[in-house]
């Protein structure tokens, strides 16, 4: 499958809000594509966050990556969040993944940030492969905690 990857734009966002909202749905939430496209024209606009999505000769969108910047006080270094990651399912297995996850690192060592972190789901055994295999090390020294305030 042939397709190209670019960094997304206010002008992208009918393209990847569909996927968005699949990505979401793969995660248990509801479909609401309206919700999906306000969230990402709010984070692109207000440059919270860096997309980068995979599109085929027709300008269909096939997957994406959302990223968010942060930073590591004890290195005194910037980061980036990989928060997202999805490929649609007609699109998968053929290395879009991996190109997109690519991307990503190269948009970080262009920034000079200290790497990427991500999580994943413990039972995602197909992304952890993936991760695994470009490198990516499972943290065994720390635990994660979460506090809802909602």
């Amino acid at each position: 499958m042939q397709f190209s990857i670019k960094t997304a734009d206010i002008q992208d966002v009918p393209h990847i809000a569909p996927l968005f909202d699949a990505y979401r749905i793969f995660y248990g939430q509801n479909s609401d594509l309206t919700a999906a496209a306000d969230y990402l024209k709010d984070r692109l606009e207000r440059e919270e966050s860096k997309i980068f999505w995979a599109y085929d000769s027709a300008g269909n969108g096939l997957g994406f990556v959302q990223l968010y910047p942060s930073f590591s006080s004890v290195s005194m270094q910037r980061l980036w969040i990989l928060n997202d990651l999805f490929v649609a399912q007609k699109a998968r297995r053929q290395g879009l993944g991996e190109a997109l996850m690519n991307r990503a690192k190269t948009m970080a060592v262009q920034t000079k940030a200290k790497g990427l972190q991500l999580e994943t789901g413990a039972n995602n055994l197909t992304a952890q492969s993936l991760y695994e295999k470009l490198g990516y090390v499972k943290n065994d020294e720390y635990f994660v905690y979460y506090l809802s305030t909602i």
